[in-house]
């Protein structure tokens, strides 16, 4: 059969629509047509493709309703919920940290009702919502003031177009790191309008650098906490409470430090990474501070920043201040993942929780899985001694001792990996070496029996 007799089999929208609409009761009508609608335009690209490799005999409207009930169950481009099996902690591509019941429960509630977002209930007045915030973030960082944006590059954008605009900024070469996304301190810095001023060199900068760089040009000394890699060998830097002694004879200097990860939790302590406790950084007497929510916080994506009451309440009154604001279901959500720190409760919070999960609990989640899907007929399976990771660009050098279920399948890895995808509720998982890891670090109880369902799937 030649492609134009193909497309001539190509059916009518209103026919397929009819054949499947009572297999999808309660969808609109609406969503079902263009679900049809794009199954259709999809087979007719593949039947156009020069690398089209479609069993010319196939029965065209049945594949064509096949696409259409994908469509329905699984709408393209949208965003969806999945299952990360892939012991990525803190996963950038996956929404980075997911969030602990109560600040989903409180987002909901939020969404539901209408809230004091900008209302002051004790004076029946407007309010400011950077006051539903402040109070917990100075609580658990020890700050003068704070304030929350949308991100951390907006934090850091801010700082300095608000307090180094036209003013030199001394920045370590080293320390000059490019973040997600290709974006880059140094093209932040120029944005924003400050100037930037290198010293040292990659692997090495000294206090006497600092020292050396001052003028009546300079505004801020900047120090950026290097989440994302490690400088291994012959190295040397500047500690950021070591710059204070230059503050005691520049006193208008503002000392200036991006912590990125923004650590509320002594990790270090379970003889996890060395990330500064973002407490202690403020303690030593740095002027302002920012750092993620929604990495090692474990909070909703946010930029917070912490720090000298004088130089917050310059932030706030900077036109900027609205533009980058975040939204009330951010502040719903932050506001209880912070109350779980101050609570002591920070086993609630996922990402902690699952960070701190040691490779004898989740082996033994892996041999209860282990058992149910060992005799599948058309896998290999196996108990592999693994590590996972941190992610987020947190602790590189990081790894944490874990145990995956180890899958072969005679289609090969890519195959396998492609059908947990496929999966009603997709399943990210990772390759090695022609094998595929589920690591079930990042896997909740809820979630394994998905699992489970999937594996019995596979045919």
């Amino acid at each position: 059969m030649l492609k134009r007799d193909l497309l001539r089999q190509l059916p009518a929208v209103h026919e397929i629509v009819k054949d499947i609409s009572s297999e999808v009761n309660g969808k609109p009508e609406k969503e079902i047509t263009r679900a049809v609608q794009d199954a259709i335009k999809l087979w007719r690209k593949n039947i156009l493709s020069e690398q089209n490799d479609i069993d010319l005999k196939a029965d065209i409207q049945e594949l064509i309703k096949t696409s259409a009930r994908k469509n329905l169950c699984n709408p393209g481009n949208q965003i969806r919920s999945i299952i990360n099996a892939s012991g990525i902690v803190i996963h950038t591509n996956l929404g980075r940290s997911r969030l602990s019941d109560k600040s989903v429960q409180r987002m909901s509630e939020t969404a539901h009702m209408y809230s004091n977002l900008e209302y002051n209930l004790e004076k029946g007045i407007r309010g400011s919502r950077h006051d539903l915030t402040e109070n917990l973030i100075q609580r658990v960082t020890g700050a003068e003031a704070a304030m929350v944006v949308n991100n951390n590059a907006a934090a850091v954008y801010l700082v300095l177009k608000a307090l180094a605009k036209n003013k030199e900024v001394i920045v370590s070469r080293g320390e000059l790191v490019e973040i997600g996304g290709s974006f880059r301190v140094s093209s932040i810095m120029e944005e924003s309008g400050a100037i930037l001023r290198e010293v040292g060199t990659t692997n090495k900068t000294h206090y006497f650098d600092y020292e050396n760089a001052l003028s009546d040009r300079t505004g801020m000394l900047m120090k950026v906490h290097t989440s994302n890699f490690k400088v291994i060998g012959f190295t040397k830097e500047v500690h950021s409470t070591e710059l204070l002694k230059l503050k005691q004879k520049n006193p208008e200097l503002v000392i200036y430090e991006d912590l990125g990860s923004g650590a509320l939790f002594p990790f270090h302590s379970h003889g996890i990474g060395d990330e500064p406790l973002v407490s202690s950084v403020i303690g030593s007497g740095i002027d302002v501070v920012s750092f993620s929510g929604d990495k090692l916080l474990g909070g909703p994506q946010a930029g917070i920043i912490a720090g000298k009451k004088e130089i917050i309440d310059t932030l706030k009154k900077h036109q900027l201040a609205r533009v980058l604001r975040v939204d009330k279901f951010t502040i719903a959500a932050l506001n209880e993942t912070l109350n779980a720190y101050l609570n002591g409760e920070h086993m609630t919070i996922p990402t902690v929780r699952d960070i701190l999960k040691t490779s004898e609990e989740i082996k033994e989640k892996v041999m209860e899985l282990m058992i149910k899907v060992e005799n599948h007929s058309s896998l290999t399976v196996k108990i592999v001694e693994e590590y996972s990771q941190v992610g987020g660009g947190t602790m590189p050098d990081v790894k944490l001792p874990t145990y995956c279920i180890g899958l072969t399948h005679p289609k090969g890895a890519e195959y396998l990996a492609k059908t947990f995808r496929d999966f009603q509720t997709p399943i990210i998982v990772r390759i090695k070496e022609e094998e595929v890891l589920l690591d079930l670090r990042t896997v909740t109880e809820e979630e394994t029996l998905t699992i489970l369902h999937a594996i019995d799937s596979i045919q």
